[in-house]
């Protein structure tokens, strides 16, 4: 979780005589270097994983709490939920993808010289993590469900406003994707390799995640000491907004339904992303990104 004890609106740069910024960089960077594991040899696949089990809690699936839950099988409760595990998977591998790109544009690059150390950290974990999801996708399902999310307009071009949206974007991303991680990892029910999967990404996560939170934070304030007027401040919330959009829309996949046998892909996303109890579901989902995210002054009372 985001801290919660620096107040909006506080002037601090990432600058070398931050030394807040650089004693989380120090800790993190000798936290990581305790928990390295080489990946390569971490992971005893199994030779399959069982279809008549769940492969991911069912809680956490996109017909949870409607009533289209309810009418499934047994069989298709644990198609539904294999499919979506490796959605969720797919999903993982292509958002860091992305990640990685922002990240190694600015590693060693002006602006960006305090945390460059720590990118080497954050590089090498997102490129272990984007393996074994990849593996787990192509090993058990055969596939890698392609990536099909809405692309929104470029960031601005404007270098600082750049950067803040890309570490905003990667920090959304990783605190949707550790909201599954913890759970996942904490269900006995489901198969020992899907839990190991989650705990150990959620072991890293919450690294990134504490360095994402300071670093947007700093690139916030930065925006605001140089003076952001109210039109730029909107655009800003606008563009996150649509991206928290986008990515919980990103959960909801017709090849997953057609891969559960479910009818009509499509029309099952639309009704699903409109219902009263997926609404729900998508601000528990979300509570901590849109927490930090008032907390910091990017979003206002209004969202």
């Amino acid at each position: 979780m985001c801290p919660q004890n620096t107040p909006p609106g506080r002037a601090v740069t990432a600058t070398a005589d931050d030394t807040e910024f650089r004693t989380l960089l120090d800790r993190l960077s000798d936290k990581a270097t305790a928990d390295y594991y080489n990946p390569f040899t971490t992971f005893d696949w199994p030779a399959s994983i069982p279809t008549d089990e769940l492969w991911m809690s069912p809680e956490l699936l996109s017909l949870h709490g409607t009533e289209l839950m309810d009418e499934l099988s047994t069989a298709q409760l644990q198609a539904l939920s294999r499919w979506e595990s490796v959605n969720f998977y797919s999903l993982n591998v292509h958002g860091i993808r992305e990640l990685l790109i922002e990240v190694t544009r600015r590693v060693h690059t002006p602006g960006f010289e305090l945390p460059s150390e720590f990118f080497h950290h954050f590089i090498g974990e997102e490129n272990d993590h984007m393996w074994f999801f990849a593996t787990f996708c192509l090993k058990y399902a055969g596939k890698i469900y392609p990536d099909k999310s809405v692309k929104l307009p470029a960031a601005p071009r404007d270098p600082d406003v750049e950067n803040f949206l890309v570490f905003a974007r990667i920090l959304i991303f990783e605190q949707i994707v550790d909201h599954y991680n913890v759970q996942l990892a904490a269900d006995r029910r489901l198969h020992p390799t899907v839990r190991h999967i989650n705990r150990l990404h959620h072991q890293d996560e919450s690294r990134h995640i504490a360095f994402g939170c300071r670093l947007v934070q700093l690139l916030w304030e930065r925006l605001l000491d140089r003076g952001l007027d109210e039109a730029a401040r909107h655009e800003l919330r606008s563009y996150l907004g649509r991206y928290l959009t986008t990515s919980i829309e990103s959960l909801y996949n017709p090849a997953v339904y057609r891969d559960a046998g479910l009818p009509d892909g499509f029309a099952l996303r639309r009704r699903l992303l409109t219902h009263p109890a997926r609404q729900a579901a998508h601000a528990k989902v979300l509570h901590k990104t849109t927490g930090f995210l008032h907390r910091i002054g990017v979003f206002d009372a209004h969202r």
